[in-house]
């Protein structure tokens, strides 16, 4: 067991200094004062001038690697556990990307498990941009209700060049399918969207919503921040259906992208519900450049940490407060991906915890109860991490 003292918990929902004590991968106890329980051995961590958050979810990393639209030398290597730990990051959704075709959802299965027995959280999105989409058993309602960690289909690639323009039936036909595995499997059967270029992105998803009995919540449309004109147009799409900011590719394509931390501030101004809006890093994937005629122009990826960078630049340059904050990456995804024992500190959830100084500096972090980041320390890396 483990006792953290006088500690200020956001929940993400602030709720002043108490103690928390976590056993048995769980929050057992939330309190003004706890005793540590007589007769059991407790570590005591004394965290007076310390925030309690939970620990983030990042809901789009391709943790098995990405990329390739600069031919074979270009494929990005999987993601290590580090670089989970280092953003705070205790929950990730795996996805495959862009390469379907050289790439399997095997893969990202196989990497999730990697990553729970290193002590984490993953679950991943079976498919892939292409449609017909690849999958583990055949259609992506099996594998949702099926696969223990496939809990939505995904990324399908929508109003992009890269995408197989997949036509109003096929989609609502992918989407029918998600949907009834998650009804099957008790998880959300969520889609998650690539967001493309192309003028207009969301229609398809209008058009497949108006031509069945689908919702827009069933799906979750990403990089709803990479130009100005997808971000007016998620303005108004986020207040019936979600939208999701993408962080990591920020830094390099400054001049197209919205700052994620001011995308967040503007659409709350913009009336969108709070609880509609996600931020995820894209982390590890591909980040490339396209010229005018469709040439790769340059090639960059991403890391997990961006989401907490720009959720600390949500409090620091948007002057949000950080219960807002963090519910863009804790509790918001939580209930939209249906992960019914993360993203709030309350007794009964995954004791995944981060611990902040004034600064925002990781100084102790545990995921499913176990200590992962001890006085700033990294105590566990990933198998092949020096």
């Amino acid at each position: 067991m483990i006792l953290f003292k006088n500690c200020e918990v956001y929940s993400p929902d602030r709720i002043g200094k108490r103690d928390v004590l976590i056993g048995g991968q769980k929050i057992l106890a939330i309190e003004k004062k706890i005793d540590p329980p007589k007769g059991l051995e407790v570590e005591i961590i004394k965290a007076q001038g310390l925030k309690m958050i939970p620990g983030l979810i990042d809901a789009h990393v391709h943790i098995a690697g990405a990329g390739g639209e600069g031919g074979p030398a270009s494929r990005t290597p999987e993601m290590q556990l580090s670089h989970m730990l280092e953003a705070g990051v205790t929950t990730v959704i795996g996805c495959l990307g862009t390469d379907g075709l050289t790439r399997s959802v095997e893969s990202v299965l196989m990497k999730a498990k990697a990553l729970k027995q290193e002590g984490v959280s993953a679950w991943i999105y079976t498919g892939a941009y292409q449609v017909p989409t690849p999958t583990i058993l055949g259609d992506v309602g099996k594998d949702i209700a099926m696969i223990e960690e496939v809990i939505g289909a995904g990324e399908i690639a929508l109003s992009d060049h890269r995408s197989s323009c997949p036509t109003t039936d096929e989609l609502i036909r992918l989407t029918m399918h998600a949907r009834v595995g998650g009804m099957l499997g008790g998880k959300a059967g969520i889609v998650n969207i690539h967001m493309g270029d192309a003028r207009d992105p969301f229609k398809p998803l209008y058009q497949a919503v108006g031509k069945s009995e689908l919702r827009l919540t069933q799906f979750l449309p990403t990089h709803c921040n990479r130009n100005e004109y997808i971000f007016e147009d998620a303005k108004t799409y986020g207040k019936k259906g979600y939208v999701d900011i993408t962080a990591s590719s920020y830094p390099y394509f400054p001049q197209y992208e919205i700052k994620p931390s001011k995308a967040i501030a503007e659409l709350v101004k913009a009336k969108v519900p709070l609880e509609h809006i996600t931020m995820s890093s894209d982390g590890c994937g591909s980040l490339p450049d396209f010229d005018e005629k469709g040439n790769l122009k340059s090639l960059e990826s991403g890391f997990p940490k961006s989401i907490f960078d720009e959720m600390v630049a949500t409090v620091k340059e948007e002057d949000m407060n950080l219960e807002q904050a963090l519910k863009v990456v804790t509790s918001n995804v939580a209930d939209i991906l249906w992960l019914k024992q993360k993203g709030r500190v309350e007794t009964g959830k995954d004791a995944d915890l981060v611990l902040l100084d004034d600064q925002f500096n990781i100084v102790h972090m545990t995921a499913m109860g176990k200590m992962m980041v001890r006085n700033t320390q990294m105590l566990k890396k990933g198998s092949y991490e020096k």
